[in-house]
């Protein structure tokens, strides 16, 4: 059995560490049982059978979590991990979905997990079994009433075609230059990104997108597995203008836009309210490290977050997006007549704190007042370095770093 280091080359995280991504699994279940009330009377309409598509990390895990030990549902997962070997660890979503299945488990909760590629048909295929069988072992109806999804990846093999698209981080008809941060040092660097061709934005709406959400949808529906009262989220980012050359405005920005049409046209299709596009905080994933200007932003966003004691990481933001959102109705007949509250794009808005004037102009400031000489203490990279490590299982209190550790599950 290896000791594990983290290998970090350029912002990206190239291992996980076991031990650590389980730790970090059951900190984020201990808080959602303390948000929750721990198994107190569940709000009408609260999830009995929930769907999540990319669920191993990030706003996908946590979404999972929430709906599982905030409400007891019977769950089943979606995600494409790489297993860890006798000695050499797999992904971080794979521990994971290792963490997640064991506590679940021991709370009495169904939860399945399927490692595959969520964009093909013949995963839609096992998903739908995975689900009729999920609600017999937890005895309530083969009918989802939460539809989570929120895939990140890099690539999508087009089921109809049988054509692989590879999506971009670029800005759409101009270059862009922008700070970043290297978290590990605190240097700042200037970074540069091309202007995206004309297929390279349709190639990322392809893979980032909204068309795949609509092809679950419909499986889903053709399968009779919608409940009556189900919800459907997918998950996007907007920030501050700032960043918008390089995320809103950009590849990225238009795949993300793309989310919006399609939660649009599933609403068309079943003819009520069934989709929504939660607009989320920033807050460290893999993806956004290395994202130019986002780790600057984020880091100095964390500062004032935490002074101002607003800040939430992925689990804080789902817990309070699932209990102020969606569920936020104590009885049946409330919850009958509630409205989920959106902003005038029809998007549920829960980056309101993050988005505040107060909030924003203080990271404006703070962000021309950080040099390389006062960012660690100006800033919180080190916030943002340690949600890195975390994601990846490294730096998670209570884990001894210098010990063998099993990589090929618990």
């Amino acid at each position: 059995m290896p000791i594990i280091k983290p290998m970090i080359r350029n912002n990206i995280c190239i291992n996980s560490h076991p031990a650590g991504c389980k730790k970090s699994v059951e900190n984020q279940i201990e808080f959602v049982k303390k948000y929750f009330g721990g198994g107190g009377k569940k709000p009408a309409g609260a999830p009995q059978l929930a769907l999540v598509i990319g669920c191993s990390t990030g706003y996908g895990l946590a979404s999972r979590l929430a709906a599982a030990f905030g409400y007891g549902a019977a769950t089943v997962g979606i995600s494409f991990e790489k297993e860890g070997s006798a000695n050499k660890p797999g992904t971080p979503g794979f521990y994971n979905n290792l963490a997640f299945e064991r506590a679940a488990a021991a709370a009495g909760l169904v939860g399945t997990s399927l490692n595959g590629d969520a964009f093909s048909a013949a995963m839609k295929d096992e998903a739908i079994a995975a689900v009729k069988e999920a609600a017999a072992r937890a005895g309530v109806p083969a009918k989802l009433d939460l539809i989570i999804y929120s895939l990140a990846s890099p690539v999508r093999t087009d089921p109809a075609t049988g054509i692989t698209h590879k999506s971009v981080i670029k800005p759409i008809g101009s270059s862009y230059s922008g700070d970043t941060i290297d978290m590990m040092t605190g240097k700042i660097n200037r970074v540069s990104a091309e202007p995206a061709s004309a297929e390279e934005v349709a190639a990322t709406v392809k893979v980032m997108g909204g068309e795949d959400w609509e092809l679950w949808m419909d499986a889903l529906g053709k399968a009779e597995l919608l409940a009556g009262s189900a919800k459907s989220l997918a998950y996007t980012y907007i920030g501050p203008e700032l960043s918008w050359s390089i995320y809103k405005n950009g590849t990225i920005g238009q795949a993300k836009k793309d989310l919006e049409r399609a939660a649009a046209a599933i609403n068309k299709k079943f003819a009520r309210a069934l989709a929504w596009v939660s607009v989320n905080k920033a807050v460290v994933t893999r993806a956004s490290a290395v994202i130019p200007i986002i780790p600057f932003y984020i880091s100095c966003l964390f500062r004032v977050m935490k002074d101002k004691k607003l800040h939430e990481g992925c689990i804080e933001q789902i817990c309070r997006l699932f209990k102020e959102r969606l569920y936020a109705s104590a009885d049946a007949a409330a919850a009958a007549a509630a409205k989920i509250p959106v902003d005038g794009e029809g998007r549920i808005r829960i980056d309101d704190w993050e988005m505040r004037d107060d909030v924003q102009k203080a990271v404006v400031e703070r962000m021309a007042a950080v040099t390389e000489e006062n960012i660690w203490t100006e800033s919180d990279v080190a916030g943002f370095k340690h949600d890195f490590l975390e994601a990846h299982g490294f730096d998670v209190a209570g884990i001894d770093y210098d010990a063998d550790v099993k990589t090929d599950g618990y």
